[in-house]
């Protein structure tokens, strides 16, 4: 787009206006909200409005002369495109997370300047990190101030959607369970309060679920819980009369969620607060009134959460199942469509979210879905638009990520499948991938090995070919919550924490891949149970169940370069498919199961 026909070059020149009236050398806007949240209400979506840039993660950092975006590898295509025309300079980060954009404007900017951020959406620890980066340089550093108020006219509304229970069977642990369970917690840290202010947390403590950001089932809102009372701070209305007498007889009052402020400032003096730093907001944080002693730690929640109860993993089991059924019928319609209708990457979304709403439980997608074919299939996070997409015709390679929100868990999956022939290096890629895949796998480790250490059993056999790939092997994944969930995570770029410790119960996806930018990419990806594997002399022993049922498709596999216990395993895992899915389809998509899942 033309720069003089293009908007963002308009939103910047408002937002350096108004960084001149505040007496801002430099503003910083994050990819974040007040909750810390991966994916945003379109109310805090500030860095797309101003930058253009659809990605989830990328950090936009605006001088009087200069607007840069920094963004990590998964996305340095798409914000090639997304950026052209806009005045702002694309900024290669190597890993999410980082803070380059920070060491810029340390180096950039001089003594007595001042930086700007939105304290309400930044975390308390990273606000420290930046400040205490530029005070080093002389340079101050305000968070009171939020632009955005200023320039962006039409901003969305807070969301409305309802708030609703999660109730049994699938809801295994009453609310007053887990709310003794944090207090417990909450008394071995000597704290008298424990203040929550992220989304899942909030969902997970009280079994409630909501509306108000796609794809994961969670509402605003903050918790402050104390020894004997509970408040879930919520917008007026959102929870309907029965959630609200439902709340009130387990003992947990209501507020305004404007009030969450407020309520900080009124914790009594020489009282004991518990905060996540990671997971609240610096501005709210600064709220906390005088004398209040605060404690620094995890969420209790948050462990609670990523661990899987045994009557919880049977019920994600079940999911599995049906998730794996709607799977077959929607591969079972792609292959007999394929030389007879026009499909395109859009087409693919609505099949396949179309064959999961056929099954019990099915609420919505759990992200948008990826499907990208051949040069496509490169870009690890590329979604399609009415605008630009690509019809899926010749000879390639089909990259499909997608997932559903069931009541009994939280689906994610992500296969290759061969459109017309595929040809031997794209076969060589993906046996590469699939043999990653089935090495990290067949893993055992002992209990409470540091989550991103396993990420190079992924890797090996990739990196054994000179090829490597920039997002890390696996994420946490919820139970009817965020498809993406802490602490642990298998990557390369999470330090290896005390809190990124693997336990039992844990599910974690298995999603290595290779991508050859304007040619095709790989990804193979199931999600993982931790179990135990027994106990030695040297302590107690994890190992992966493999929840995810779909074949893989060994028309991509050259079987040439897979070692003999690899056959065997892939084998099996059909073999696995092929008994638990067929009693849930029948006719064309039971004929083609067996087929996708003969031996090699």
């Amino acid at each position: 787009m033309d720069q003089a026909n293009h908007p963002i070059p308009v939103r910047l020149d408002l937002l350096r206006q108004a960084m001149r009236r505040h007496g801002l050398d430099a503003y910083i806007v994050p990819s974040s909200d007040p909750h810390m949240s991966e994916y945003l209400p379109g109310r805090w979506q500030a860095r797309r409005w101003l930058s253009g840039f659809r990605g989830s993660v990328a950090t936009l950092a605006v001088t009087a002369d200069f607007a840069g975006l920094w963004v990590d590898s998964r996305y340095w295509q798409q914000a090639e495109t997304e950026l052209a025309g806009s005045g702002i300079e694309l900024m290669r980060v190597q890993s999410a997370g980082g803070t380059q954009h920070v060491d810029y404007l340390a180096d950039t900017l001089k003594p007595g300047q001042t930086v700007g951020v939105d304290g309400q959406v930044i975390a308390l620890a990273s606000g420290r990190g930046i400040e205490a980066a530029l005070a080093a340089r002389g340079i101050g550093f305000k968070t009171g101030i939020d632009l955005l108020t200023e320039v962006w006219a039409d901003r969305p509304a807070l969301p409305t959607a309802p708030i609703f229970e999660h109730l049994p069977p699938y809801a295994t642990v009453p609310r007053a369970d887990k709310l003794a369970h944090v207090r417990s917690e909450m008394a071995k840290a000597g704290a008298d309060w424990h203040w929550i202010s992220t989304l899942d947390d909030l969902a997970w403590v009280f079994n409630l679920r909501g509306a108000d950001v796609n794809y994961n089932p969670i509402f605003l809102g903050h918790a402050l819980i104390g020894r004997d009372s509970a408040t879930l701070f919520v917008a007026p209305g959102k929870a309907p009369a029965e959630v609200v007498d439902s709340l009130k007889a387990d003992g947990i009052s209501l507020a305004d969620y404007s009030d969450i402020g407020t309520r900080l400032a009124q914790l009594p003096a020489g009282s004991t607060l518990l905060v996540d730093p990671r997971r609240v907001a610096l501005g709210l944080f600064q709220q906390i009134a005088a004398g209040v002693k605060v404690v620094e730690a995890i969420n209790p929640s948050t462990f609670a959460k990523s661990m899987k109860r045994d009557d919880e993993a049977q019920h994600v089991r079940a999911t599995m199942e049906q998730d794996g059924a709607a799977l077959a019928e929607f591969f079972c319609w792609l292959e007999g469509a394929l030389g007879k209708e026009r499909i395109t990457e859009l087409t693919i979304d609505e099949q396949i979210t179309a064959a999961r709403a056929r099954r019990p439980g099915f609420i919505t997608p759990s992200f948008g879905t990826i499907a990208g074919f051949n040069a496509n299939g490169a870009l690890p996070h590329y979604h399609a638009t009415p605008e630009s997409h690509a019809e899926i015709e010749g000879n390639g390679l089909l990259l499909i990520d997608s997932g559903g929100q069931y009541l009994g868990g939280t689906t994610d999956i992500t296969r290759v499948v061969a459109i017309g022939t595929p040809s031997a290096e794209q076969k060589r890629d993906f046996t590469l991938v699939l043999k990653g895949m089935i090495a990290l796998t067949q893993a055992k480790f002992p209990r409470g090995t540091r989550s991103p250490l396993l990420d190079s059993i992924a890797r090996a056999p990739i990196w054994a070919d000179g090829i490597n790939f920039g997002h890390g092997t696996g994420h946490g994944v919820g139970y009817f919550l965020n498809v993406h969930e802490g602490p642990q995570s298998i990557s390369p770029s999470t330090p290896p924490d005390a809190h990124t410790a693997m336990e039992p119960g844990m599910i974690t996806s298995n999603e290595p891949g290779i991508y050859r930018p304007g040619r095709w990419g790989v990804r193979i990806e199931n999600l993982l149970l931790n179990v135990p594997a027994g106990t030695t002399e040297f302590g107690e022993f994890l190992a992966f169940e493999t929840l995810t049922l779909c074949p893989i498709d060994t028309r991509c596999v050259d079987r040439s370069i897979l070692r003999e216990d690899e056959v065997t395993w892939l084998n099996d895992y059909h073999a696995m498919c092929r008994k638990r899915i067929a009693p849930l389809v029948s006719g064309d998509a039971l004929a083609w199961l067996e087929m996708r899942t003969a031996a090699i």
